[in-house]
């Protein structure tokens, strides 16, 4: 097999990040939003805002890709730009905080299957436990087969994703009227700290939903031309996701209506049902389950990447580096990652639960890791118009923008979740507490 057929192309590429940021999150969240914004107009205007600030952050994160086009490049990067404690601790951090979304996520996923194949079952958590599970060990064993093996599985259950999502956007045009989408107001505090308070709460939902794509700059050394198919797989990528989530959303408030929606479970069941009865909302449950698996084969595809990066710098064992050379594959990382996933669905609370911790995580990889892009452009310098490295546009207005959009959203986190946001804290002081302890034993070893 030679490299040229090992590679991702274009559309593997593209897919992969669709499918990053895509989970079960579109299906779930709305209503999150829903609840903690004051009307209609807020609502669209945080995911609109959710939209700008992701398209922001793949603008970044592809000029941090082309010019450190490496696999597992989002540790690199913080090994490359800060100290190893940052870059140790930080991805611990997040591939703690990816597992759990991938248990969470698949959870779900079990939750909407089992109420089709066993709608009587009595042991109904059990089932879950065994039917997530299930999924991840599926998927571990098609990730054993090879990258383009994973790619291909991963493209066909994107496009299944995403025609899913469009098959929720058809009830538009069966509906008549529909809900009234004009702007409400707040009736007990109409203050300006209010509606930013709703706004940062509102995002923290929003953020999960667009979040994923930092991760396509893991697969900067599994991509074909990287320097022109990171940055256009990020654009088309990201595109397709805003255009798909406004929609979607345009669907849930028109036929759902705005203050249904704001407790509604099971959004997608609901969506099909006002139009093509009880039996589509079982249809539907298998189709997000498909979804789940496309989340849960994708990140098995990612992190491995990053175990793989940190084992080259010697602060994981030398075995998290070890390929299959036949396949290419990163067995050890790929199934100690697995392993991790399964423990934590065990322990996995429910979405909603889980949620601000997961984004406070992400909040302190997201800002650090897009710093980077200041200190790699001081350290690669490019002349103007140089094909090999990408360089985004209004620079460095939209760096800034993203980097503060996600401390607003930790600071948002901390003040309504002050425990999450301590707890959080707590779990990236430990890792920098082990850094410096396995460091200090190794030296004393080597004297």
């Amino acid at each position: 097999m030679t490299e040229k057929k090992t590679k991702l192309n274009l559309f593997d590429f593209t897919m992969i990040v669709v499918s990053l940021v895509i989970g079960m999150g579109i299906f779930r969240t709305p209503a999150n939003v829903a609840h903690a914004v004051p009307s209609p107009f807020m609502f669209f205007f945080v995911w609109l805002a959710g939209g700008l600030v992701a398209l922001c952050g793949a603008l970044t994160y592809a000029e941090i890709g082309s010019r450190l086009p490496v696999t597992g490049a989002y540790y690199k990067i913080f090994s490359y730009c800060y100290h190893p404690s940052v870059a140790f601790a930080v991805n611990c951090i997040i591939l703690v905080s990816n597992a759990a979304s991938l248990a969470g996520v698949a959870l779900i996923g079990a939750e909407y299957i089992t109420k089709v194949i066993m709608p009587d079952a009595q042991n109904v958590q059990t089932i879950q436990i065994i039917i997530a599970i299930l999924s991840i060990l599926v998927f571990y064993g098609v990730n054993l087969l090879g990258l383009r093996m994973s790619a291909k599985t991963q493209s066909v259950l994107t496009i299944i994703k995403i025609s899913m999502i469009l098959l929720l956007i058809f009830p538009l045009f069966f509906v008549s009227g529909g809900q009234d989408l004009a702007p409400e107001i707040i009736q007990s505090d109409t203050t300006i700290s209010a509606y930013l308070k709703a706004f940062g709460i509102g995002l923290v939902a929003v953020s999960f939903t667009y979040g994923g794509y930092q991760q396509t700059i893991n697969f900067g050394g599994d991509v074909s031309r990287p320097n022109r198919n990171i940055p256009l797989g990020i654009f088309i990528g990201i595109f397709v996701i805003i255009a798909l989530y406004l929609t979607i959303n345009y669907a849930y408030v028109k036929v759902i209506g705005f203050n249904e929606l704001k407790n509604a479970k099971g959004i997608a069941a609901i969506m099909a049902s006002h139009v093509f009865g009880d039996a589509a909302g079982r249809i539907l449950s298998v189709l997000l389950f498909l979804s789940v698996l496309a989340y849960v084969n994708v990140l098995l595809m990612s992190n491995p990447r990053v175990m793989y990066a940190m084992s080259e710098d010697r602060v994981l064992p030398r075995a998290f580096g070890e390929k299959n050379p036949r396949t290419n594959v990163l067995t050890t990382s790929l199934s100690v990652f697995a392993v991790i996933c399964v423990l934590i669905v065990f322990f996995a609370k429910e979405f909603d639960e889980i949620l601000s911790f997961t984004i406070f995580l992400d909040c302190i990889g997201m800002a650090f890791s897009a710093a980077t892009i200041f200190i790699l452009r001081k350290r690669t310098p490019v002349q103007e118009g140089d094909p090999e490295i990408y360089k985004m546009k209004l620079y460095p207005l939209l760096p800034l923008i993203f980097i503060s959009a996600y401390i607003f959203v930790a600071i948002s986190i901390a003040i309504d979740s002050p425990n999450t946001a301590l707890t959080a804290t707590g779990v990236l002081a430990v890792f920098l507490v082990i850094y410096f302890v396995t460091t200090y034993l190794t030296k004393k070893k080597l004297q």
